[in-house]
């Protein structure tokens, strides 16, 4: 059976084999085999793969998740990138007559 800190560091090293995530951005803490996930991720998915990277863990028995997703503002669009997204999402569509919708982008959020 894993000592709690065997769990925690292989946690971690299990954390540094996965491509998308920075392993010193992820906080792994062990108690009585539960593991604590805390830190800032900027994907959804990259949370989840946190989650799947300590789950492989033998020793686990179960993972608390305390990882924040906060989109930085590189992955921010403009209301102008959003317009013309939607633009040429309705031009592709032949089923939607676009020459009749008027798009209107506030703060990113779209009114047809």
């Amino acid at each position: 059976m894993k000592t709690d800190l065997e769990i925690q560091k292989d946690v971690q090293e299990e954390l540094k084999w996965e491509p998308f995530l920075k392993a010193s951005e992820i906080g792994v803490a062990v108690r009585n085999g539960v593991v604590t996930l805390s830190g800032t991720a900027d994907t959804y998915s990259k949370k989840l793969s946190a989650e799947k990277a300590a789950k492989r863990i033998s020793g686990v028995t179960a993972v608390a998740q305390d990882i924040n997703v906060r989109i930085t503002d590189g992955g921010k669009r403009t209301d102008t990138d959003i317009s013309s997204a939607v633009l040429n999402a309705l031009t592709w569509n032949t089923m939607v007559p676009h020459e009749k919708i008027k798009v209107k982008v506030e703060n990113g959020w779209v009114t047809l």
